[in-house]
């Protein structure tokens, strides 16, 4: 489970690091941050898989995803007696992500890149990566070291070079693959490549979700959830399918959902009581469709270590925002839980949970902070120096 993350230089995110619990929920008015916040998640994730700086590159390259206020805010700027204004520039540019886990954390410093004559200029450098044990990458707690093209490992007490020759746009998690000298960076390569992300159910009328598709066993649910019907039947069988069919029944009192399959095509009916036959999903309304989506993504028999759910409540009616947080609650039993959601009613339902971590984002003078957390109040954070 991650215990903390971190965030400096990122959009509003200047110097943000955050607790975390087994269920987060992310709150806060528009334009508070919560979407940059995920997408700071998201670029994590996509350090084991290589695309980090493709993703940055996507952004825009740093110039547009770098923090774009001072490097620090004066007590005269905060109380508005002196106008926010920059100074000679006292750190190298950096946007540095990371987070502390069991059993390792890891973090990753990008900055600009160096002169060159390559034509990729929006492609930003790794300066460093840091594996560590513990809270925060202390020195004494690093575990894995890369600076620039160069990685060493400890071995003990001293350190043991087990790369010089690195691609600086490339991490250190997809560059090195070595089990028995390096443990640590397949480790926490495969706890980030397992994380799993919600962030947009397609429900419209040519979605896939409501068309027969081809079945074949699907423990985990597609993130555009066109392989629902195949999901579906997998939790029914490999699965526990008294919870499935219990999450249906608590948001549709009386309905119950069967697969049906001809040949290897799979299709989803849904049962409403007083009608003679089944409705196909194609028939479906979209909020319907969409909730049948998130019990087949919570009910997932590969529960992974982190799953990510953003704004889960789009298209659904409020009457149904209390069971998506049952069903939401009973899914951190099993993983880490991330929401990021603005339907009060949903929020005032997953408050309620004894597990439940409420984190409020609030803007002051366009930064992204935690409500109610002081200076000394975050978890500590040590970022490696480069």
């Amino acid at each position: 489970m991650l215990q903390s993350l971190a965030v400096a230089n990122y959009r509003s995110l200047r110097e943000l690091v955050i607790p975390l619990g087994p269920l987060n929920l992310i709150t806060g008015a528009n334009g508070s941050g919560k979407s940059n916040l995920y997408r700071a998640l998201r670029l994590l994730a996509e350090t084991a898989q290589g695309g980090v700086v493709a993703a940055l590159a996507r952004e825009g390259g740093l110039p547009s995803t770098l923090w774009a206020g001072p490097e620090q805010f004066s007590r005269g700027m905060r109380s508005g007696q002196q106008p926010v204004q920059g100074g000679p520039r006292q750190q190298s540019v950096a946007m540095k992500l990371g987070f502390a886990a069991e059993p390792f954390g890891y973090c990753i410093d990008l900055g600009l890149p160096t002169p060159s004559a390559s034509a990729f200029t929006l492609d930003p450098e790794i300066k460093t990566e840091t594996i560590f044990a513990g809270a925060s990458a202390r020195p004494a707690s690093a575990l894995v070291e890369r600076r620039g093209a160069l990685a060493k490992v400890r071995q003990g007490r001293s350190w043991e070079v087990i790369a010089s020759h690195l691609n600086l746009y490339e991490s250190v998690l997809t560059q090195i693959s070595d089990p028995e000298r390096a443990p640590e960076v397949q480790t926490v390569r495969d706890q980030i490549r397992r994380w799993r992300f919600y962030d947009h159910f397609r429900c419209d009328a040519h979605s896939p979700a409501r068309q027969p598709q081809i079945g074949t066993r699907t423990p985990v649910l597609g993130h555009d959830g066109q392989d629902l019907a195949a999901a579906w039947q997998t939790i029914a069988e490999i699965g526990n399918i008294r919870a499935l069919e219990d999450a249906v029944e608590d948001a549709f009192p009386g309905c119950r959902v069967s697969i049906g399959h001809e040949g290897c095509w799979f299709s989803l009916h849904f049962h409403q009581p007083g009608l003679l036959r089944p409705l196909s999903a194609a028939e479906l309304s979209d909020g319907t469709l969409r909730y049948l989506l998130w019990i087949a993504a919570l009910h997932t028999p590969r529960p992974p270590p982190l799953m990510v759910l953003n704004e889960p409540e789009t298209s659904l009616h409020p009457d149904l925002l209390p069971a998506l947080a049952r069903l939401i609650a009973s899914a951190a039993t099993r993983s880490q839980l991330w929401v990021v959601s603005h339907a009060s009613r949903l929020i005032a339902a997953l408050r309620e949970e004894r597990s439940c971590q409420e984190l409020a984002l609030e803007k002051t003078l366009s930064e992204t902070e935690l409500t109610g957390q002081g200076l000394l109040d975050g978890p500590p954070w040590v970022w490696p120096k480069r």
